[in-house]
């Protein structure tokens, strides 16, 4: 049994469908990333960055301790492995899909993030003009990047379907609210709706993990506190007595 921590943004949803592709049992852990379940020590144990999804395999291949992992690139590597599902072992393949992976961990996933970051405070913080068109052009190069590269071909390595197309496919969902138009972008859009279409990847969009957090039902204190709690995060300090 595969536990994810795990709550339903485009990070956690990326996990979900690989894992209702898979066919493999899994159990939902909340990490209410909106109370600060993150910061909870039983958390960090399994996910040090204080970011979900975060996995726990309690049946690993080598049938030794279970094994934990954070970053949602490196957990759907290993589910994929696990399975032996849409993961290519060929050299040349493999690689490929690995670089995907990359990009969107690196490019896609981040500037999204941020996208979507200044535009829910743009309101409240000030001039946030500049931040929300420098990520919002920012975004509209990437679907760019993703269109061009599905000119030719049906999935992003190819005619196979793979976990490079599930890990972009949750960040491009909500195309609308990063202010852009699909039909620039015909290629991705073929692509997207064949992917949305997906019984699996339908579920996998699906799974919830309890209420989200009804930010106009707080008083201006619980908001104050929330937003000091899951903004401008620094360095947590590390305990003493270690090795120096």
């Amino acid at each position: 049994m595969i536990d994810l921590h795990y709550w339903p943004t485009p990070n956690g949803k990326k996990v979900t469908i690989l894992l209702e592709e898979c066919g493999l049992p899994y159990r939902i852990v909340p990490c209410r990333i909106g109370f600060g379940d993150q910061f909870k020590e039983e958390f960090l144990r399994i996910s040090p960055n204080n970011r979900m999804p975060a996995m726990v395999d309690h049946e690993p291949a080598d049938g030794g301790e279970p094994v934990a992992l954070f970053e949602s690139g490196a957990i759907m590597m290993y589910i994929a492995e696990k399975a032996g599902q849409f993961y290519p072992q060929d050299l040349r393949a493999r690689h490929e899909v690995n670089q995907w992976l990359i990009w969107q961990m690196a490019n896609q996933g981040p500037k999204s993030g941020e996208c979507g970051h200044f535009r829910r405070l743009r309101d409240t913080e000030g001039d946030q003009s500049y931040a929300v068109r420098r990520f919002t052009d920012e975004v509209n190069r990437l679907y760019g990047v993703m269109n061009n590269r599905l000119y030719d071909r049906r999935y992003l390595i190819g005619d196979e379907y793979t976990i490079a197309d599930m890990i972009c496919y949750p960040w491009t969902v909500r195309w609308k609210d990063q202010q852009q138009d699909i039909e620039e972008f015909p290629y991705f859009r073929r692509w997207f709706e064949e992917v949305g279409a997906r019984p699996a990847v339908q579920r996998g969009m699906d799974v919830s993990s309890g209420e989200a957090i009804d930010y106009a039902n707080l008083s201006d204190e619980e908001r104050e506190r929330l937003k000091k709690l899951l903004y401008n995060q620094r360095a947590r300090p590390a305990p003493e007595g270690g090795l120096l």
